[in-house]
Formats: structure tokens, sequence, C-alpha cells
């Protein structure tokens, strides 16, 4: 494995904005972000994800998926406690010059490993639009199990127990 996960520092808010202001990286967050899925004013977004998500694992933990060969940081990932779900929501995203190289399922396996061995967070989920072929091949490589289509998005979920192969 060829990446780490690393707790960004306010001075590394660089990558963050670099990556929310891209059009090709942030084409899926389209639907929510229009027309290209850039996150408007990302020095303030940077500068409240730092106050309310990095040093709160209970409920929020977010790294960036740094590169141990050259120190290159090539995306991020996360995971939240949603209360309306009772369950833990995760994300990745891979800067899109670094797509194409394994990285997701790399990321996946980097934040699963935290969750339930570090943190041991019960559950993980992710949804996303059923036509992101790359992140489903991702989730189910990482262990991830389709749990059903909601929305036009696929549900994936996968427990601790089964990720550890406890019984």
């Amino acid at each position: 494995m060829d990446l780490q996960l690393y707790i960004p520092k306010k001075e590394d808010g660089w990558f963050y904005i670099k990556m929310m202001t891209d059009p090709e990286t942030m084409a899926y967050n389209a639907p929510w972000f229009p027309p290209d899925g850039c996150i408007p004013d990302p020095e303030e977004e940077w500068e409240k994800l730092l106050a309310s998500w990095i040093g709160n694992e209970d409920k929020r933990f977010y790294a960036f998926l740094k590169r141990t060969s050259d120190g290159a940081f090539v995306g991020d990932v996360n995971y939240h406690y949603n209360p309306r779900q009772d369950c833990y929501e995760i994300g990745v995203v891979i800067f899109a010059p670094e797509r194409g190289k394994g990285y997701a399922k790399q990321g996946l396996q980097l934040l699963l490993d935290r969750a339930f061995r570090v943190n041991r967070i019960p559950k993980l989920r992710n949804s996303f639009e059923t036509d992101r072929n790359a992140a489903y091949r991702a989730h189910k490589a990482a262990g991830f199990k389709e749990i059903g289509i909601v929305d036009g998005c696929y549900l994936f979920e996968i427990t601790r127990e089964d990720y550890l192969g406890e019984a």
C-alpha cells in the first residue's frame, strides 16, 4: 500500500482548496453545487472543517490520503455520525489527476482500519449515484455490501464484525 492517513494541519489547507475548486475532481458534486460541483468559498469551508472535524473522532474523522513514496496528497477520506440514520457515513474523494491508480480502494481500506480497529465504529455506510462505476468497484473491493438503491443512488454498508471477521 502506497498511502497513509494524514491528519491535516491548518497550513495544509491549500490541498483541500485545490481539490474543492477543481471541476474535474468535484464533478460528482454538481447536483448539489451547480454547475461544476466546486465548493463556494473553500477557504471558509477549510476553517470550518478544522474547527469541527479535526480532533472530534468520537463523531467525526477527516484525513488526507498521503502517498508514502513522495509525500504527495492524493485525496481525502472521512466519516461522520448521522443521527437520523443511526450510523456513520463515509466519504472519499480522489484528486482527479490521481484517479485510476487504485487509491480509492486503498483509501477506503485505511479508513475502515481506522474506524473499526482504532475508533471501534460499529457500522459504516455510503451512498452515491448509480453511474459512478469506479466508486462502485472500489467499495465492493474494500468489502462493502450493496444493500439497495434509493433515489438513484447505491447504498453500501459494512459492519465492524464483517470487516474484522468477528462473530
